[in-house]
């Protein structure tokens, strides 16, 4: 019964991954900014699990597209947030969530590249260091104090 579920479970992941780019041109099309920086960090966690797999699999190429989709996601999240105009810290509720999310993702990658060959693990060095600047200015607007 277990083999089932898996089987099934792998079915449901690589029918729902489909072209590399349709999530994210999905959320740049959402017109609520909050919503399309929701959209495009769930991109960002797709990608990141699409990139593993093509890893694990050898396609280099494959990897690396994902990859850069994933920067290419956290910056959409990142502008979107910051379109909307509000105070991360009166109204916080999206842009934590982001902050969440992007603490998250680097974790991941930091695991990712530790499990990476050594020759590819450059590779994410310019990825992890974008998604934790992201990650640090939205902590940052979050937390920062009354303006004076």
């Amino acid at each position: 019964m277990g083999i089932r579920w898996l089987l099934a479970a792998l079915a449901i992941s690589l029918v729902g991954s489909g072209p590399l780019r349709a999530d994210l041109k999905r959320a740049q099309a959402e017109t609520n900014l909050e919503k399309r920086s929701q959209l495009a960090m769930d991109n960002a966690a797709a990608q990141y699990q699409a990139a593993r797999a093509a890893y694990d699999k050898g396609d280099t190429g494959q990897t690396a597209a994902a990859i850069a989709e994933i920067v290419e996601s956290v910056d959409l999240a990142d502008t979107s947030l910051r379109q909307t105009g509000k105070d991360p810290r009166k109204s916080s509720k999206w842009f934590k969530k982001a902050e969440m999310e992007t603490r998250d993702l680097v974790r991941k990658l930091e695991s990712f590249q530790q499990m990476m060959g050594y020759d590819d693990r450059p590779l994410l060095d310019k990825v992890k260091a974008r998604v934790q600047q992201v990650h640090d200015d939205l902590l940052l607007g979050i937390m920062e104090g009354k303006h004076k």
